[in-house]
């Protein structure tokens, strides 16, 4: 038989799966055994317990289990991380000019290009280097860790799993993570299961049940292994971490292989001693692996900025080059023109980059060496300068008390540096509500049983209102009651048991039952609390459990195949304990909105308990219900919605034996297919059973708002941000919770847009408006109306939009799409409601294309992923659901009221010091750069350089760079206390004022201006001086050391101009750059002459003895920056800007 040939067959796997019995052989057990042919995207095959060759096909086509998450090799660091360097042009431009200064082109020696570009990419390769050596340190540690694997001889020995092989049987402890893709064979339980944490993969918190096959299940000790031989035939690596399908061949029969059955890499074992299981996918096969992906790639605005102004300094550079070699082309021709013979250059005698005879040569030449000679012009440090200051201001986020949740103990992550700055340049806000706006810990609040309402406590969102005048008395009755996690209901006719006096006394157990049955809880026995907890996979439904325990139907035991539930029996007047045997769970997903499960009773009688959305289940209903309990449980679900609350529909089947058999053969079949339309099958044997089903009622549970969540959201509005709120929840709970954290007020203007418009405050008859039109016209009709309206009542009266999902399937296409966004845009505030993770993201990327201002999207959970990476910055909540949002944000804060501080203080602080510093960079570099294109001019353009040419190498490296660093950390214009009382200020950075072209080219500007007075003034000062002691004139030594100085003085004093604020550090910054500067000259100026050429000893016996020296710069310097000062102070006094004015106003504050 087929069964006995794998046991013994040593082929290579896929031969195997794919030989098919021949006519002699073609028996039922050969067919049960061997796999058939694979479908496309199902070839992987596994044999268990016999990894005897790596892969299927025997040729090592299955990787090993060692993963690599570094970005170099020790073989490709150096070539990879120059290419990354000189992907930069400023840096393959010094590249090529450090290459050409090697010729007799260059003004200076090769060496001082070099060391700057040397010592600039080098601080560059070695932060890269360093990141990627820690990764690396994380993959050695990985990859030793130790796991037990079967050796074949009846027992388990210890090994790296990096040595883990496709095939292998292996033991994993409690605690421990689980090294590989596994297939659950057993554990320590006699029923298989397994309790699951997928924190490392989706960031969830609650444990997750795993649940072996019933075959698998004596597989509980060592020996049972020796004679163990299975296939697994299974889907190809993919990055799906919620689906999962195969088939397990396995003692002449086939089993179908679920997500249930697999334990996923990097999650971990928790409330279970041991488990055994079987690898199927390794290493980089691994789902963890396969969504391994980098995240999206992200640069600010104000980056962006940056290198078209650094294109514009190459436009300037080669300008000024072009027009300095024209011009020495026409002077070296003119050179042999009777008139203009310079006979003591001996033009008859000039080398060829002299040469009259070829002056275009000539000129083309020095062309090359002017592009040398003014490389200054480009901030070579500029680029790592800046990263620097982001990595020191990330700190600062990282570290601000303000921003700690004592709570939670978590602080604020910055987890890129990159997008700082955008921070003070949000113009919208796009924010999920569940878990981001609210707390996301549910709590049982109210509920609808056969037509008649329960609870009397009020909402969160009913206080708010001030419906209810003895709110004291509803405070006081909640504190006087014990508090129960998840559970805030109050109604004396359900509780300790009154609800056996009810007339509907039936429909109330039966409604207790389902919200005790229907859910994939599992029980967790915990000394410190009454009665049982419950690991949920969500918040509600941990709720829903906890709330049946409350009222007597107490959840407290499951296994594979059974529930079993503490009941309050009415007619005994006492708890019994029932258990159900569990047949079939339907399981929840975002597509279905519902989840089912199917039970026997003891006494032998089927049950289908179903809950999920009312729309979902209200159209499944039979139509033996009684419309009036429909109908008040409709107006109980709008109700409870306009409160503030969570709603969910239940009702029950009850089957009999014959249509239960006929639909789960249906069921089973489709559930073992092995097919890409597997889904669509399941899901069409699922509606087969889920219909004509009795209502039970409605729950309401409440998600409370998070501390200080309204006056956030209010200081947000108040700086001219617009906020999106998009939300899954229904309309009228949307909206009410828009009123209550101030995203809607009273004096707001609302358009509704949607299909059904029974919505708070829709306008009347727009229901048979709406059935008389096409959908798509009527959305177009309403988006033109709204607009209308908002021409006519112009920019006075702040409006609001409010859509649904249905009707923005509409709005988003064709022409639509422009009308919504004008009016979205033209709107305050929005509300998007029955969103879909996939319209979070698609409106997020529409928002960004159409403003062209920066987004910014909040969420917390894994259904906010693609909305977060979509926007220009992502922002994580680290709450309830998870960290999968905070692992795909920029970054990451506590609760939702820490994004106040985020974005008015660290925002506009990170915003004003890095558009300071880059101006400042270029400012500095233009005004030393044009000093040598003036001297160029004065020289008649001959190349000679005005500076020594260690005096240009160390220009940005020493004399200015720290400065600039401190400026771009330190700087404040106002105190935080200040940003948080004036909003407004947040406008500066989103209309991009002190990072425009006007503030730009001003600031160049001014550095040309001060280059011309510095030049001219040094000219006129000391060139014709006799300022030696021996009473030589000065030479364009002299001269070059007396312009250096004043612009290292003017660079520096400009600076200590512009700071708002100053700290000691700056202070020792600014005037030790000037200290370092005379330090450097006096002993660059000893070394022998042959080094310090121009240099040598100009310090001592020129400048440092003589008074015009001094004299010089001190006036140079202060003319130099007089203009600036006078700007300053001419705008300060008759046009102050908004900052100057807050400054001057709030200088006290300090």
């Amino acid at each position: 038989m087929r069964a006995s040939a794998t046991d013994t067959d040593e082929r290579p796997l896929v031969e195997l799966a794919v030989v098919t019995p021949t006519p002699s052989t073609s028996s039922p057990a050969a067919l049960a055994t061997g796999p058939p042919a694979p479908a496309p995207g199902f070839s992987r095959a596994v044999r268990c317990n016999a990894p005897s060759s790596a892969s299927a096909s025997g040729d090592g086509a299955y990787p090993g289990n060692a993963i690599s998450t570094t970005k170099y090799t020790a073989a490709s660091f150096l070539p990879k991380s120059l290419f990354e360097q000189f992907r930069r042009v400023a840096n393959c431009f010094f590249l090529v000019v450090a290459c050409v200064s090697f010729s007799p082109l260059a003004p200076y020696r090769a060496v001082s290009v070099l060391l700057p570009l040397f010592v600039v990419v080098s601080a560059a390769m070695a932060k890269e280097a360093v990141e990627d050596w820690r990764r690396k340190q994380q993959d050695i540690e990985v990859n030793n860790r130790k796991v037990e694997v079967y050796d074949g001889t009846q027992s388990f020995h210890e090994t790296e799993w990096k040595k883990l092989r496709v095939g292998d049987i292996v033991k994993v402890k409690k605690d421990e993570f689980f090294p590989a893709d596994l297939l659950l064979l057993s554990s320590c339980h006699e029923d298989g299961t397994c309790y699951v944490e997928t924190m490392n993969l989706d960031g969830e918190t609650n444990l997750k049940r795993k649940q072996s096959l019933d075959v698998t299940v004596g597989l509980s000790e060592e020996h049972s292994f020796h004679s163990f031989k299975a296939f697994i035939q299974c889907e190809d690596p993919n990055e799906k971490l919620y689906s999962f399908l195969g088939t397990l061949y396995y003692r002449e029969q086939q089993y179908p292989l679920s997500p249930q059955q697999i334990l996923l890499r990097d999650s971990k074992l928790r409330n279970t001693n041991f488990i055994y299981g079987t690898v199927i996918f390794t290493g980089h096969e691994t789902k963890v692996m396969q969504n391994a992906t980098e995240p999206p790639s992200k640069r600010s605005s104000v980056e962006r900025r940056m290198d078209k102004i650094v294109y514009l300094l190459f436009a300037v550079l080669f300008t000024i080059a072009s027009f300095g070699s024209i011009f020495f082309g026409i002077k070296t021709k003119a050179e042999l023109n009777v008139g203009s013979y310079a006979w003591y250059l001996r033009p008859d005698q000039s080398s060829i980059f002299f040469d009259p005879n070829r002056a275009s040569f000539a000129a083309f030449c020095h062309f090359l060496t002017s592009l040398m000679l003014y490389v200054c012009l480009v901030p070579i440090s500029l680029y790592i300068s800046i990263e620097m200051v982001k990595v020191l201001q990330s700190t600062f986020i990282n570290q601000d008390q303000n921003m700690y949740c004592e709570e939670s103990d978590k602080p604020a992550r910055a987890r890129t540096s990159n997008l700082n700055e955008e921070l003070g340049q949000v113009h919208t806000i796009l924010s999920d509500k569940t878990g981001t706006l609210t707390c996301n810990s549910m709590e049982f609040s109210k509920c609808s049983i056969a037509g008649v309402a329960y609870g009397s406590r009020l909402t969160e969102v009913e206080m708010s209102y001030g419906e209810i005048e003895d709110v004291s008395g509803q405070m006081h009755a909640a504190k006087s009651k014990r508090s129960v996690k998840g559970f805030n209901f109050t109604d004396g006719r359900l509780m300790n048991g009154e609800w056996a006096k009810e007339c509907h006394r039936d429909a109330i157990e039966m409604f207790f039952r389902a919200l005790a049955v229907c859910h994939t809880a599992i029980p967790v026995s915990d000394k410190d609390s009454i009665g049982m907890t419950y690991e949920a996979e969500s918040p509600d439904e941990g709720a829903l459990v906890a709330a049946a325990r409350e009222f007597g139907f107490e959840f407290y035991h499951r296994t594979q195949t059974t529930i079993s539930v503490h009941e309050y029996e009415p007619v005994f007047g006492k708890e019994v304990d029932r258990t159900y045997k569990l047949l079939n769970i339907l399981e929840f997903s975002s597509a279905r909105k519902r989840m089912s499960v199917i039970l026997r009773t003891e006494e032998g009688r089927l049950f289908l308990f179903c809950k999920g959305a009312d729309s979902v289940i209200l159209e499944r209903l039979s139509k033996d219900n009684e419309k009036s309990c429909v109908a008040n449980t409709k107006q109980h679900i709008e109700v409870y919605s306009e409160a503030g609350l969570r709603t969910l529909a239940l009702a029950y089947r009850e089957l009999t034996e014959d249509d239960y058999a006929a639909w789960n053969e249906e069921y089973s079949s489709a559930k073992n297919s092995v097919h890409t339309d597997h889904d669509a099958a399941v899901e069409k044997a699922s509606e087969n059973i889920e219909k004509d089903l009795v209502l039970l009622g409605a729950t309401a549970v409440e998600d409370r708002l998070q501390k200080g969540v309204p006056e956030c959201i209010h200081k947000l509005a108040q700086a001219g941000i617009k906020i999106w709120i998009l939300t899954g929840d229904k309309l009228e709970t949307a909206v009410n919770i828009g009123y209550s954290c101030n995203l809607l007020r009273k004096e707001m203007e609302e358009f509704f847009v949607t299909l059904d418009n029974s919505g708070t405050n829709a306008p009347e008859g727009c229901n048979q408006e709406g059935s008389r039109m096409a959908p798509y016209e009527h959305i177009g009709r309403k988006l033109q109306d709204a607009r209308r309206q908002i021409s006519l009542k112009g920019t006075s009266t702040p409006f609001a939009l409010i859509i649904d999902g249905n009707a923005l399937t509409y709005a988003l296409t064709g022409s639509l799409k422009d009308s919504f966004l004008d009016l979205a845009v033209d709107c305050a505030s929005v509300l998007c409601c029955r969103m879909s993770p996939k319209q979070k993201a698609l409106i997020t990327r529409l928002v960004k294309t159409k403003t062209k201002k920066t987004t910014l999207a909040i969420g917390d959970g894994a259904n906010d992923v693609g909305m977060l990476q979509e926007a220009d910055i992502g922002v994580g909540i680290s709450g309830a659901e998870g960290m999968q949002a905070v692992m795909a944000s920029d970054f990451a804060i506590a609760q939702f009221r820490f994004l106040e501080r985020l974005l008015l203080v660290h925002g506009h602080w990170c915003y004003r010091r890095i558009a300071a510093m880059i101006c400042y960079f270029f400012f500095k570099n233009i005004t030393f750069g044009f000093t040598l294109f003036w001297f160029e001019a004065h020289a008649m353009f001959s190349a000679q350089p005005g500076y020594n040419d260690w005096f240009i190498s160390f220009y940005n490296v020493a004399f200015t760079s720290l400065p600039v660093i401190a400026l771009g950390v330190f700087n404040k214009d106002v105190s935080a206390s200040v940003c948080l009382e004036v909003p407004l200020l947040h406008q500066d950075g989103v209309n991009n004022v002190f990072f425009s072209w006007s503030r730009i080219l001003s600031w160049m500007l001014n550095g040309l201006c001060s280059s011309i007075i510095i030049f001219f003034g040094a000219i006129n000062a000391v060139l014709i001086q006799a300022v030696r002691q021996d009473g030589r004139v000065a030479g364009f030594d002299i001269l070059g050391v007396t312009m250096y100085t004043c612009v290292v003085w003017t660079v520096n004093c400009q600076l200590a101009l512009y700071i708002s604020y100053f700290t000691w550090i700056q202070h020792f910054v600014i005037w030790g750059s000037i200290l370092i500067w005379y330090t450097f000259l006096i002993i660059y100026g000893s070394f022998p002459a042959m080094i310090s050429t121009t240099a040598y000893h100009v310090f001592w016996e020129a400048c440092a003895s003589s008074p015009l020296y001094w004299l010089s710069t001190l006036v140079i310097v202060v003319t130099a920056l007089l203009p600036f000062f006078l700007y300053r102070v001419t705008c300060s006094l008759f046009n102050p800007q908004h900052p100057e004015r807050v400054q001057r106003t709030n200088s006290k504050n300090w």
